[in-house]
């Protein structure tokens, strides 16, 4: 069975190839069996060409619904020849069109994937003759997926009218899936309407957002909202929905200040695992609600996935060892977590060798060994990272764990051009990915871009200024300083970074070189030892040797190095062979 992101990789790829029977003949819909797509006569293209079609014209049979479903026809099923063009015909601007296409398209997948996951669950009743395709769609005035009236039988391949039947029960798994969440109604604890509409605002894009996150099964919005208003007894929330955790929350409102609570409980034990708070300033009613969103939703992938992989099995299964290799990715860069979820992953893809996930993170890990120095055989690590993001994309061609996995490769080989479009690819199906943005701005950097470097960090720490990776973030501010000559600044940011990180070699080597820039001459040797010491590698014996263990980016930014930290280095006593 697919992940909810595999699912959604492939859901968005038969859009894109409505119109082109050879590429939608490779989808993995079809392979995989899903969506009532399965039959006597195969599967096939044309069915999954009507499951669409006719799935969006229902969803979207409401009056205030019919521009999405418009919007979708023109793009996809009877496409015009660019976006401007449909845009232009339905008489919206460019913005507001690529608005209404990514909402149409995450309703979509957010409803055939309940009901994928619905029909996996269901149990038949002996004395219920009638069998239906699925439920209507048009059920769902208000866009986010509701609890089905019918239940989503594989094998029949088209609408058909609701009965007056009794609604068919849907059996519940005994056990809750392990990344498995609530997003309850966030509370509004003023009495301002419009504050009202952002706590909800709030509640439904955490539960998209969160449902990109990989093998995460969340509740859908309409399901969380029939306990708005209500008294919440999370245990109890816990077993009527078999969720194992529950994100509550409250918006309070004193003048122009906003203040975001929002606490994960372990539903089972009604124990509370984190719990934070956001404050902002009114202003941008959405810039705020997008901000305090992805910030939530970024801090609560961590912590999940932290809480999921310190979990032990007496029988672990290829999610397991993911959950515990993504739990050490998680933690603070050292070469043992590195080799720990490398480890992970292997044993992983050992126990299921057809694992895209585990073939993805996998590949991740190797270039990011590559990436960190830490490779016995960076050229072998990177060709194997190759064949397997090579498998990954040939299922999923928009799988956005294996675009990350290349877009790191490509960054190793010192190819930052190519590798941008790759953490583009991320971003554009998770905004939420910090490890994409942070690459995305090395990449920047590498290419010239230096003045979109540092606004991308600062972003990095303002959405999870509590993250692991912190040291890396004001490393990357450090060094940017560092090349533009404002040693001051370098100082300042790479000081934080070492407090961050005090393993952590990349601050000592840059702090010796800006310390013997700035004519303190008897801390930047300590500094330079401190760094070959971290390093062990021999890196920092010489200013060859340093120049040859990595990509130091394009002419002009090579300069910079130049003029600046490797001049530094050689007053911090670094010789030149």
């Amino acid at each position: 069975m697919l992940t909810r992101s595999e699912f959604e990789s492939a859901l968005k790829g038969a859009l894109r190839h409505y119109t082109q029977t050879d590429l939608l003949t490779g989808n993995a819909l079809l392979h995989a069996r899903v969506l009532s797509l399965s039959g006597p006569d195969g599967n096939t293209p044309q069915k999954l060409r009507a499951l669409l079609g006719e799935t969006a014209d229902s969803l979207f049979a409401n009056e205030r619904d019919r521009k999405l479903y418009r919007v979708l026809d023109l793009t996809y099923f009877n496409p015009a020849p660019k976006q401007e063009a449909v845009a232009a015909r339905l008489g919206l601007s460019l913005s507001t069109y690529r608005r209404y296409l990514t909402t149409g398209i995450d309703r979509l997948t957010e409803w055939l994937w309940r009901q994928e996951q619905e029909s996996a669950q269901s149990e038949t009743t002996a004395d219920h003759s009638t069998e239906r395709a699925f439920a209507d769609p048009a059920m769902y005035q208000d866009g986010d997926v509701a609890e089905p009236r019918d239940v989503f039988q594989r094998g029949v391949a088209q609408l058909s009218e609701l009965s007056t039947a009794p609604p068919l029960p849907i059996s519940q798994p005994a056990v809750a899936p392990r990344l498995s969440i609530v997003v309850l109604p966030f509370t509004n604890l003023g009495n301002d309407p419009d504050q009202q509409y952002f706590a909800d605002g709030i509640t439904e894009d955490l539960t998209t957002d969160l449902s990109r996150v990989e093998n995460m099964f969340v509740i859908s919005r309409n399901t969380a909202f029939t306990y708005q208003g209500k008294r919440v007894d999370t245990k109890r929330v816990g077993r009527e929905l078999r969720v194992r955790y529950v994100l509550e929350g409250s918006v309070r409102r004193s003048g122009n200040q906003v203040r975001v609570n929002a606490q994960l409980i372990e539903a089972e034990s009604d124990t509370h695992l984190w719990a934070e708070r956001f404050d902002g300033v009114m202003g941008d009613l959405f810039a705020l609600q997008d901000d305090a969103v992805s910030r939530i939703a970024i801090a609560l992938n961590r912590e999940l996935t932290r809480a999921e992989g310190t979990r032990r099995t007496d029988s672990p299964d290829a999610l397991d060892f993911i959950l515990r290799g993504r739990a050490a990715m998680s933690r603070t860069p050292s070469r043992e977590n590195r080799a720990e979820a490398m480890s992970l992953f292997e044993q992983a893809l050992a126990l299921d060798p057809d694992s895209l996930e585990a073939k993805s993170r996998l590949a991740l890990m190797l270039a990011i060994r590559a990436m960190e120095t830490w490779s016995d055989s960076i050229v072998a690590d990177l060709a194997r990272a190759e064949v397997l993001i090579g498998q990954v994309l040939a299922a999923l061609p928009l799988d956005p764990l294996a675009h990350h996995a290349k877009g790191s490769v490509l960054r190793v080989q010192g190819r930052p051009e190519e590798a941008i479009a790759e953490f583009e690819t991320v971003l554009a199906f998770d905004r939420n990915s910090t490890s994409a943005l942070f690459q995305l701005g090395w990449c920047k950097a590498m290419t010239g871009a230096l003045d979109e470097v540092i606004p991308l960090a600062e972003r990095l720490i303002r959405l999870s200024p509590r993250d692991p990776q912190l040291a890396n973030w004001y490393v990357r501010i450090g060094w940017v300083h560092l090349l533009q000559s404002r040693f001051e600044e370098a100082i300042l940011w790479l000081e934080k970074a070492r407090s961050a990180n005090p393993r952590f070699l990349l601050p000592c080597a840059y702090l010796a070189s800006a310390y013997a820039l700035k004519g303190e001459t008897e801390r930047a040797p300590t500094l330079l030892a401190e760094a070959r010491k971290l390093a062990g590698d021999g890196r920092y014996s010489s200013l060859a040797r340093l120049r040859a263990s990595q990509y130091f980016g394009v002419p002009k930014v090579r300069a910079l190095f130049e003029a600046t930290y490797f001049a530094g280095l050689r007053k911090a006593g670094m010789p030149e062979e």
